[in-house]
Formats: structure tokens, sequence, C-alpha cells
């Protein structure tokens, strides 16, 4: 199959169609946070269970990513991306139809598995687009999520408050659907493919090793940090994943190649990726807290559940302007250029942020200086990669990296709940964040851009 007539016929459409994608996937990520207060009555369960239709996706989108990149690589990235399309439609009409806890997190296990399109996306662009159009479209593709979480929560509070909250699934099985028509019709089949086989035993061991390691992570606030559980769980991780890296390190076609891994350019990426993933979430879990508490409390400033997601949406829009601007950027300073400059306007919205939250307008200002420093960042992350890849192994480097992002979202989703439970006022009853808590956050973001600079600064 020769790659010409896939390149024009893809040079148009294909972009948008695969960058939609991801932004569909990504709604998927945050279609319940605006109801996530409201689950435990609506599921009829203690608020301690409602916390699963959260880490259920988180954990399955986790164990997909890598596992189905390497199944692109080997049989077709376009059929592996329909293929995880279609479980997320299924799994969304699965949460459609019942109000039930057990069934609910069935479903949205399911829709986690929509996370693969990410790295398979980006493996199509590499084997499909000539070089020139590469760097703009992968970044498109990178900042997608971010654009996604951003617009899904606006929409979703509007749906949620004016009509019944199962008419979320229902429309987000609808936009799957499309995305699955849009990929049949425009994206063709990458002519790339890996020699070898799958590797099952690896995929069944690192999946084990994530879900022991990210459970205590999700579940730590509920359960404690210091808990027998906690400790247990990540003690099993760190053995099962040991035992994991002996097995791949031994294999012919392992599913993650860890020499290719532990290669510089690959393992700094990689953790700058945990970083810039880590900075993200902050930003998403205590503006909209602020922005809706109540201005009784001295500090709140008092927006409905709808407007202050109005405000936070530039959040995912400046990341998608940013994506044109990285390509030039890119092309003159290097991809690692681009990763230092975005981290350095993560660090600088995040250290103003720690003086601008007595007014809803500085909100959106943070909020537009953090969009265009994560835009540049995560652009910056699949450039990296692909150009310290071997093109055989596209599919499955991009799913670890996209692992990484999510890896270091959930350590920060976990460690912000727990600083601003143990700051929070108790008010008849009820945890009130505190100003306190939501500056330790941010501060927590800055330190951890910090270290991600570092990272950065060493990158060959």
């Amino acid at each position: 199959m020769s790659t010409d007539r896939p390149a024009t016929r893809a040079g148009h459409a294909l972009v948008p169609v695969l960058a939609f994608t991801g932004i569909v996937v990504a709604v998927m990520q945050a279609l319940l946070v605006p109801v996530l207060k409201d689950l435990p009555q609506l599921l009829g369960t203690k608020p301690g269970n409602t916390t699963w239709v959260i880490t259920a996706t988180l954990l399955s989108g986790a164990v997909a990513t890598p596992v189905i990149g390497r199944l692109g690589d080997l049989y077709g990235k376009r059929r592996m991306l329909i293929f995880s399309l279609t479980v997320m439609v299924a799994g969304a009409l699965v949460s459609a139809l019942t109000s039930d806890l057990i069934t609910m997190i069935t479903g949205r296990a399911l829709q986690g598995f929509a996370m693969g399109a990410i790295p398979l996306g980006i493996g199509l662009m590499r084997d499909v687009l000539p070089r020139e159009k590469l760097g703009s479209a992968m970044a498109l593709m990178s900042s997608s999520m971010g654009v996604g979480g951003s617009l899904a929560l606006p929409a979703a509070a509007l749906v949620a408050q004016h009509a019944d909250w199962h008419t979320l699934f229902y429309g987000a099985a609808g936009l799957g659907v499309l995305c699955i028509a849009l990929t049949l019709l425009v994206v063709p089949e990458s002519p790339t493919r890996t020699q070898g086989t799958f590797d099952v035993l690896g995929a069944i061991g690192l999946s084990a090793g994530l879900v022991l390691f990210l459970l205590p992570v999700t579940r730590a606030g509920d359960w404690g940090w210091t808990s027998g559980t906690t400790l247990g769980l990540f003690a099993a991780a760190g053995v099962v994943l040991a035992l994991w890296a002996v097995l791949e390190l031994r294999l012919k076609a392992p599913l993650v190649d860890l020499r290719t891994t532990i290669r510089p350019a690959v393992l700094l990426t990689n953790l700058a990726s945990i970083m810039v993933g880590a900075s993200f979430l902050v930003v998403s879990l205590v503006l909209p807290q602020l922005l809706q508490l109540p201005k009784v409390t001295g500090y709140g400033l008092g927006q409905s559940m709808v407007v202050a997601g109005l405000l936070m949406a530039p959040l995912g829009l400046t990341m998608m302007f940013t994506a044109p601007v990285h390509a030039r950027l890119s092309a003159k300073y290097g991809p690692k250029g681009t990763l230092i400059l975005g981290m350095v306007i993560i660090a600088i919205g995040y250290g103003a942020g720690l003086g601008l939250m007595s007014a809803p307008w500085q909100s959106l200002v943070i909020v537009v200086i953090l969009g265009a420093g994560i835009g540049l960042a995560y652009s910056s992350l699949p450039a990296l990669i692909v150009g310290a890849v071997p093109t055989s192994e596209t599919g499955a480097a991009n799913g670890l990296n996209t692992l990484m992002r999510s890896i270091g979202a959930a350590v920060s989703s976990a460690v912000i709940g727990m600083v601003l439970t143990d700051t929070a006022n108790d008010v008849h009853g009820v945890a009130i964040p505190t100003m306190h808590g939501f500056r330790v956050s941010f501060l927590i973001a800055t330190g951890a851009m910090a270290v991600g600079l570092l990272t950065a600064l060493f990158l060959p």
C-alpha cells in the first residue's frame, strides 16, 4: 500500500477528525464532574462508593492506553481506534440505561477504553501525514484532551441543570457514533506495521501493576494514606511492576520496549509528562470550587455552576489556539525549547494565582495564562517522543507517554483532594474548603512545575 494517496486524502480532513475524537474522549472523562456531589442520592449509595464511578474510568483508561497503542502498532491503528470508540459507545449506553451503582461503574470502566484513541491518533498522523504538517497536527491532537475537558464542564453543567442526568450519556454515545462514522469515512489505515506477536503476559502484568498503584492513589483520601490497605497495595504494585519489568526485558517483542523507554530522551520526557499532567488538574479542582463558594464565606466568589464552567472554558480554548503557535516555535527552537517555555508560563500562572483569587475576572486571567502554558507543554511531549523512538513503536511509546500524564493527573487530584479536605472548615457538618487550602494547592502545582523544568533542562 503506497503512502501517497492517504497522505493527500488525509491532509485536509484527517487532522480535524482525529482532534475531534480526542475532544470527545476528554468529554467522556469530565462528563460527571458537574453532578459529582449529587451522585450519592442519584445512585442511592454512600458518598464513598460514588468515587468509584470516576476511579473506574481512570483505571480502565490507564490500562487500555499502552495496550491499545501496542495492538495498533501490530494490527492497524485505525482498526484499534474504531474498536476503542465502539467500546466507549457501549459503555455510555450502559450508563445511560441505569441508576444502579455496579452497572454504572461497569459502564464507566468501558468508557475509559477510549483513552487509547489519543496515542493511536498521534501514531496515525506520524504514519500518514507529510513531515511538514506533522508538528502542528500532533500538537492539536495532544491538546484536544484539555479542550474536551474544559468544554465538557459548562456543557454538562447546563444539561445536568435542565434535563435528566442520564441525557449526558446519551449525548456522549451520540458523539462517539459520530466519531466512528467520521473515522470510517476519512481516516485511512496506517501502512506501517510492527512485526511480532502481542505480549499477553506483559499486558496482564502492566494492568495489574497499574491498578494496584492507582487504586490506593485515588482512594487514599477515604482509606487514609498510612492505612494498611493503602501501604499494602503500594507495596504489591512495586513487586508486580518490578517482576513485569524483568519479564519485558527478556522478551523479543515486549508490550513496552523498556530499553527504548530508558533512553534519556524518552525517560526524561515521560518524567516531565507526569509533572505537566499533575499541573493540568490543579486549576480544574481549585477554581470551580472558589468560584461557586458563597460570598458569605468572605472569600467565595458566589457564581453559579454554569458561570463557573464558562469561566473555566477558556482553559481548553487557549490550549487549542496555542497548537499552531507551538508548531512555529517548535520549528524555530525545537520541542525541548517549547516544553521549557510552556512550563515557565504554567509556573507564572500558578505563582500569579496565589495573589489573584478575589474576583471572577482574575480567575479568567489565570485560566488563560495556564491554558497557554499547558497547551505548549502538552503539544511538545508527543513531538519529543516521536523524535526519540523508531516508527514501529510510535503507538506503544505515545501510549506510555499519555499514561504518564494520566498518572500525574491521578496523583495530583488525590493530593489536592487531601489538602482541601485537611484544611477545610466544618460548618454545620459540611466541609467548606478554605482559602489556605486553595493557596497550598497552587503552591504544590508551582512546585511540580519547578521539578518538571529541572527535568526538561536535562533533555538531550
